[in-house]
């Protein structure tokens, strides 16, 4: 998938959303476990009730790995699933991989080759020949990390050289020696708030796949306002607050309505900018 047709999914569902596939056995509803695989039950209904409302489906691979080869079926099974059913959905492997030239081979040959994965997270912090092998595949994506909403990414990202450059700063102008806005995104957190402008004045085109919204407390609208671009250029992820939302058997239907809340907002979002 391209970038301009990823600009114009969002623009048919008047929709940015990310549904985070964070399943966790242990967190799923009761009534799905006397199923002969209750992660991908969960998925596959958690698939059918949003898709209307999102543009992209991001599994965490922790998520799968944690189950052994039972989770890595399921993930394989979720994905098949999406790409026979769904093939306009962009789909998002959160593995945050990256390692020496031909480790990261293998890992885009895994997510790229072997199961056909528009894109997958990489971690940049090993530099140029960890990355790029990634980026020979015509058609997917890196989104490398940038700028992390956890705690600890004040303890490295933020840090400044002796000219006053950030490392996420020196992150992104780097990496752009790489690749482009039309094989290259950056994770960036959503409650990172106003560094979105700073962000921005660096890679003023480049998609931004932004976690933390709901459950980790991001603001919709103020990413949007220092954020978007003039092909939106937001991915914006919500996990917990939409797959966990219920724990009965309406599990799927709360979803869907969770779902529908967040893709009003963004479309709200997209009239105000004129990206209707």
């Amino acid at each position: 998938m391209n970038k301009q047709q990823l600009f114009e999914n969002i623009k048919a569902k008047k929709s940015f959303l990310c549904v985070g596939l964070d399943t966790d056995i242990k967190k799923i509803p009761q009534h799905l476990l006397s199923e002969e695989d209750p992660i991908f039950a969960f998925n596959k209904a958690i698939i059918d009730s949003t898709a209307d409302y999102c543009i992209a489906y991001k599994p965490n691979l922790a998520f799968y790995e944690s189950m052994g080869v039972r989770g890595w079926i399921s993930f394989e099974k979720t994905i098949k699933y999406l790409n026979d059913n769904y093939p306009q959905h962009f789909i998002i492997a959160d593995a945050k991989r990256g390692d020496i030239g031909n480790t990261s081979a293998m890992y885009a040959r895994t997510f790229f080759e072997e199961m056909n994965i528009d894109s997958v997270t990489v971690a940049p912090y090993m530099g140029e020949d960890s990355v790029s092998p990634f980026l020979t595949y015509e058609g997917k994506w890196v989104i490398l990390l940038a700028l992390t909403s956890n705690k600890g990414s004040h303890d490295f990202q933020l840090t400044a050289d002796e000219k006053g450059e950030r490392l996420f700063e020196k992150v992104l102008r780097t990496s752009q020696q790489w690749g482009n806005d039309e094989n290259m995104m950056y994770v960036v957190g959503a409650t990172q708030g106003q560094m979105f402008e700073d962000i921005r004045r660096i890679a003023p085109n480049h998609f931004l796949l932004v976690p933390g919204i709901g459950a980790q407390g991001g603001s919709l609208e103020e990413v949007c306002r220092y954020g978007m671009n003039s092909q939106c250029g937001l991915i914006v992820n919500s996990s917990r607050a939409i797959i966990y939302a219920d724990k009965t058997e309406q599990f799927a239907a709360v979803a869907r309505q969770e779902a529908q809340k967040v893709q009003q907002q963004m479309a709200e979002q997209l009239k105000i900018r004129g990206l209707e």
